[in-house]
């Protein structure tokens, strides 16, 4: 691997999911595939939900990031759906990070009916419900913790099975 590649690589651990700040694009896995040639710096990757808003801010961030590169004078981001984004490429840092904001990660499993149960991120209860399947995001849902009394957000599962 080259100087360069790394140092891209690392770059992309600098560009941060556009509504949860603490939170890499590296930490969700959304980076696919890295490429260096020629001062041409190729980055593929996978949304987390399709017509995801932040997008557009997440590829103009890529490109001002790795721009910043020595020795990368021209960036590409393409968003590309094979293999699709599922929820168990958040790495355990990102998982970490989620938690530190105030959002649960998605459960490692789900269960065979499709139910899912996440752990409250601020006390680690797992005595919660689902308010509303239905959060700020397509990809978060609000939650109720019943032992510490806190609303919270989680990250909806999605899986390929």
């Amino acid at each position: 691997m080259t100087l360069v590649l790394q140092s891209v690589e690392k770059s992309l651990e600098n560009v941060k999911d556009p509504e949860i700040d603490s939170v890499s694009i590296i930490d969700l896995g959304m980076v696919e595939h890295v490429e260096v040639a020629d001062h041409n710096a190729y980055v593929a990757l996978l949304p987390t939900f399709m017509g995801c808003p932040a997008l557009e801010i997440i590829e103009k961030n890529v490109r001002e990031e790795l721009l910043k590169v020595e020795g990368i004078q021209t960036v590409q981001v393409k968003f590309i759906y094979s293999p699709p984004w599922t929820s168990d490429r958040i790495t355990e840092q990102g998982r970490e990070r989620l938690k530190e904001f105030g959002i649960a990660p998605p459960p490692t499993q789900v269960e065979t009916t499709g139910e899912w149960h996440v752990d409250c991120p601020y006390c680690g209860s797992t005595y919660t419900t689902m308010d509303n399947i239905f959060g700020p995001t397509a990809c978060r849902s609000i939650l109720y913790c019943k032992s510490c009394k806190n609303p919270f957000e989680a990250m909806k599962p999605v899986s390929t099975m």
